[in-house]
């Protein structure tokens, strides 16, 4: 068993790494690239504030991950915190639901593709996939999947920018032929006969 002093340790350094992990283990990641294509597509350049968007995001993922936050709760934190299993046995535990949400969330191309560079074999079972393996491929299927919901999200407003656009230079065409048919030229060259 180690020491206090290790166990706290372990903690910071725990709490030290807790961005990166929130950005590569979670749905986090996805939810802000989206977010963030949504307001650049809206054509409103800082609002929301990145801030808001961030925070938007991180509780977002905090509602998404909820079910499996609770399941490494229950079968690591609580029984660690009681004293019931020891440390070196509720790390690996606490893994294994996270490992089952990136999974169930990875294009089974990024995996293969990952494993054969890491000259692992390609498996679908939490307990025998690498972290260093399959953060990185969460990682890329997350990338991606944003990209294709930031552009199915952006096509509706650049038609719409598109009609609009359109319209108003029809309409200011319409006016430009009417000025200059009516004041450049004058009035007798519609009816030359009046002069």
């Amino acid at each position: 068993a180690y020491s206090l002093t290790l166990q706290a340790l372990g903690l910071i350094t725990l709490l030290t790494l807790l961005p990166a992990i929130v950005l590569s283990m979670t749905a986090f990641t996805r939810i802000v690239i989206v977010l963030s294509l949504l307001r650049q597509a809206m054509g409103t350049a800082q609002t929301p504030p990145n801030q808001v968007i961030v925070g938007l995001a991180l509780f977002l993922s905090f509602f998404v991950m909820a079910p499996t936050f609770d399941e490494v709760q229950k079968v690591a934190l609580t029984p660690y915190v009681q004293d019931k299993l020891p440390f070196e046995q509720a790390l690996p535990r606490a893994v294994v639901p996270m490992k089952k949400f990136m999974l169930a969330h990875v294009r089974d191309t990024d995996l293969k593709l990952f494993s054969d560079m890491a000259k692992q074999k390609p498996t679908n079972d939490p307990a025998q996939v690498a972290v260093t393996t399959l953060a990185p491929t969460f990682m890329l299927s997350e990338l991606k999947r944003a990209l294709e919901i930031g552009f199915l999200i952006f096509v509706p407003f650049l038609i719409i920018d598109m009609a609009v656009a359109q319209s108003i230079w029809f309409a200011e065409l319409g006016y430009h032929v009417w000025f200059t048919d009516h004041h450049f030229r004058g009035p007798w060259h519609s009816n030359p006969m009046q002069w």
